[in-house]
């Protein structure tokens, strides 16, 4: 099939860089992707006939960052036939294809024992995404293969000596236990309310936090198509028993009919871009014909599938989907699209541009909200000392490249206190000169909408920057979301700290707490015994 052809958008006149050859795509370059990527005569054929791939853009995207972009890479794919590896079988699948091209990438035992405590699952994008002649450079490569020196040594150690697999599954589960994965007292945010009969029900699959938005953890939603190494929800992903589950839709409009506050509601899981289209309707057809539910504005899903498998939404079985997308537009309800990319070159290839291009098309806002982690999208000296220029660039980079697909940059946030993350974080002061040089360094279009975030049980913290009081430094730090809102009002200090990575550990400026914390204990205290209730 002939690629599609369009004008394109780089003239005589732009720069001479991208004048070059070999930064210009011609459509024997999108043929030859296309032959690369294995792509079925159904995607063919849609990305022609919706024009996904424009010559234009391709063009611009490419002279633009050819540094990031795999758009002209011809190196064959050493992932094929199979969508996705899971658990222990499919890790030790994905050694198998590796070393039958002479890969070796070690510390098998170390990685082993990390797939036992949080598994692990990777599809064929995605590992063929990773460029395995520098893997150990390699961005995705961290994101989605356990790295030696995550588990803490002596537990390494354990593992490696036990002389059977019950054994070492012992040891795995035994850490299982140590790993936080409902930081931020989670559990403490499961709404309740009175029926019609005068009883009290739990949504067990609802998190309700803030007052506008409510997050869904659909039963269809459980897994997710790649795992991240830094997941902080690995209590979902691997099935723990107290893991947030929703089975009963109706439940859920009747929560909100009482709830006139909430004007968002956030699928996600695992990944909301499992949900199939027919549990979808269930969720937002009554939104858009019950008048009750008129509150409800947007209906944000929370997915990964543009980084992880973008050829879900090239194919004609997703047309349902697109069709439903955009009944939402045509009813005035907004769908959000909330990807998370970190890396320039996450977007940089034609099946997540023709995918974004073809949510786009159906009315959706694609959005990215991402985590700033080292070894994945903050990088360090030899020295082990924060490569402030580097890091940083990164991040500036893929604003611009977020800017020229018409993707609203949301947010970035901290690494959480949950899994192995002392092997993702930095000293708070050093993410925060990282994120002051990409503030600066954008166009006020293109920045993050709101200033790097962490959260904490009291809600969504930011870093606004550093001030003085009487002469000490301190940082600056403003809710962005809060258990109670009115906090959000407030603009405090805490002492300046050049080694701290955890933002609830930071110190007032003045005083011995900070002045919401004796309220929090409040809310948390009425909370936890509304959850007892439910429990006993």
């Amino acid at each position: 099939m002939n690629a599609p052809q369009t004008a394109t958008l780089i003239s005589s006149d732009q720069m001479e860089e991208a004048n070059k050859p070999h930064l210009v795509i011609q459509p024997a370059d999108i043929q030859a992707m296309m032959d690369r990527y294995q792509y079925a005569e159904d995607t063919r054929r849609i990305i022609a006939q919706e024009n996904l791939l424009p010559i234009g853009l391709l063009s611009r995207l490419h002279a633009s960052f050819p540094q990031h972009s795999g758009l002209k890479e011809t190196k064959p794919f050493l992932f094929h036939g199979r969508q996705n590896y899971t658990g222990i079988k499919g890790f030790r699948r994905v050694l198998d294809t590796l070393e039958e091209n002479g890969i070796d990438i070690g510390h098998i035992e170390d990685r082993e024992l990390f797939v036992e405590v949080y598994s692990f699952l990777a599809t064929r994008h995605t590992l063929n995404s990773i460029n395995w002649d520098d893997f150990e450079n390699d961005s995705v490569f961290q994101l989605c293969l356990a790295q030696p020196g995550m588990i803490n040594k002596d537990t390494v150690e354990k593992y490696k000596a036990a002389t059977s697999a019950e054994a070492r599954a012992d040891i795995a589960s035994v850490y299982m236990e140590q790993t936080n994965p409902h930081d931020g007292n989670q559990q403490l945010n499961k709404p309740w309310f009175v029926n019609d009969a005068g009883e009290v029900e739990f949504l067990d699959g609802s998190q309700h936090k803030y007052p506008q938005c409510q997050l869904v953890f659909d039963k269809t939603t459980q897994s997710c198509f790649s795992f991240c190494t830094y997941c902080f929800r690995h209590a979902q992903v691997r099935g723990d028993e107290d893991m947030f589950l929703q089975k009963d839709v109706e439940q859920l409009h009747r929560y909100l009919k009482q709830h006139k506050e909430v004007t968002d509601l956030l699928i996600t899981g695992g990944d909301g871009g499992y949900m199939p289209v027919n549990r979808m309707a269930e969720y937002v057809m009554p939104i858009i014909e019950d008048p009750e539910l008129l509150h409800v504005k947007n209906i944000r899903l929370a997915s990964r599938s543009l980084t992880f498998q973008p050829e879900m939404i090239l194919s004609s079985k997703y047309d349902k989907m697109l069709e439903l997308f955009k009944t939402l537009r045509d009813n005035g309800v907004q769908l959000a699209w909330m990807a998370h990319f970190s890396t320039p070159r996450e977007l940089l290839n034609p099946s997540t541009l023709a995918a974004i291009r073809r949510l786009q098309n159906a009315g959706v806002n694609v959005r990215s909200q991402s985590p700033i982690m080292n070894h994945i999208s903050l990088f360090t000296h030899e020295d082990g000392s924060v490569d402030v220029e580097k890091s940083a660039q990164n991040w500036i980079d893929l604003a611009e490249l977020l800017g020229m697909m018409c993707i609203g940059f949301h947010s970035m946030y901290a690494a959480r206190p949950t899994g192995e993350h002392h092997y993702y974080t930095a000293p708070l002061a050093d993410i925060q000169r990282i994120f002051n040089r990409i503030y600066r360094s954008l166009s006020s279009i293109n920045r993050p909408s709101r200033h790097l975030s962490m959260t904490i049980s009291a809600g969504k913290l930011a870093i606004l920057g550093y001030s003085y009081v009487n002469g000490e430094k301190c940082f600056a730090l403003q809710f962005t979301e809060a258990r109670n809102m009115e906090w959000m009002d407030r603009v405090f200090m805490a002492k300046w700290d050049e080694a701290e990575n955890k933002i609830n550990l930071l110190e007032p400026i003045e005083g011995e707490k900070f002045f919401f914390e004796d309220e929090l204990q409040e809310i948390e205290t009425a909370l936890a015994e509304a959850l007892q209730k439910r429990l006993n």
